[in-house]
């Protein structure tokens, strides 16, 4: 890859970490609080919405957008391992991989499709909202602080050079 190239994909990749991080920031700050203040049946009902609205082209191009050129980057990263900012660029990648999108999938995900096949108004949806929130909320904080960490880690590679 090009110098250009490269510098541009981490250029996006920052601003992408960045961007899902401030997303995953508001939802641990404010909106499941907000939310868990709700009554159970509608907590469970105006999350349950969210989980289907969030699977948009905007949401998701910028998530998975960032993925594959955090990929890219660390492809980058190996490739040209003798690079000052080459440690940065995988560390960046690997923070939002793992942290972000495989804390996501592994954790976040799973909970959000348990909580859609919940009837808001059943016997158990109050305990296992308070349980849904409460670990969702865990796992989130996870995904906000490497999110965050990444686009840090970024930041920081755009001020290297990219060769000795």
């Amino acid at each position: 890859m090009t110098d250009r190239l490269i510098t541009g994909l981490i250029f996006l990749s920052a601003l992408g970490s960045g961007l899902v991080a401030g997303t995953f920031f508001a939802f641990s700050t404010f909106v499941m609080g907000a939310l868990a203040r709700l009554p159970a049946a509608q907590g469970i009902a105006a999350m349950q919405s969210i989980n289907i609205v969030v699977i948009n082209p905007l949401f998701m191009g910028a998530m998975f957008g960032t993925a594959l050129a955090c990929l890219a980057l660390g492809v980058a990263a190996i490739a040209g391992w003798g690079e000052p900012r080459a440690i940065y660029l995988l560390g960046g990648g690997l923070l939002y991989l793992v942290g972000t999108v495989l804390v996501t999938m592994v954790f976040n995900v799973p909970r959000n499709d348990a909580l859609a096949g919940l009837d808001p108004n059943s016997g158990e949806a109050g305990s296992l909202w308070i349980r849904y929130v409460a670990e969702w909320t865990n796992w989130n904080h996870v995904r906000t602080v490497a999110a965050l960490a990444a686009s840090a880690a970024f930041i920081l590679a755009l001020r290297l050079p990219a060769a000795d």
